[in-house]
């Protein structure tokens, strides 16, 4: 069975800094993330909210959509989040569950 590879968006509050990443383990990164661990962009900009997530079975396309988002609009990535997340919730919690 493949693992689960996700492609995620944080955000530093509603309509903030956002930030597009990808990786294998969704929950230790953000949580790598907000605490701080991971140094950088997320850390210089306290970006550390996740808003948005998708799931890919396979690496290559889910890095070849996190580069198709980055290359996108601002405004393209709020209408993403929003179609989904109209409040900015963090959806940390949920995917603690």
């Amino acid at each position: 069975m493949d693992r689960q590879i996700y492609v995620y968006l944080l955000a530093s509050k509603p309509y903030g800094t956002l930030y597009i990443g990808v990786t294998g383990d969704l929950i230790q990164r953000v949580w790598q993330h907000r605490e701080k661990t991971a140094g950088g962009f997320t850390k210089q900009y306290s970006v550390t909210q996740l808003v948005w997530f998708e799931t890919h079975e396979d690496i290559m396309a889910a890095i070849s959509r996190e580069k198709q988002l980055k290359e996108w609009k601002r405004a393209w990535k709020i209408e993403l989040i929003q179609r989904s997340n109209p409040y900015w919730r963090d959806l940390f919690d949920e995917i603690c569950r």
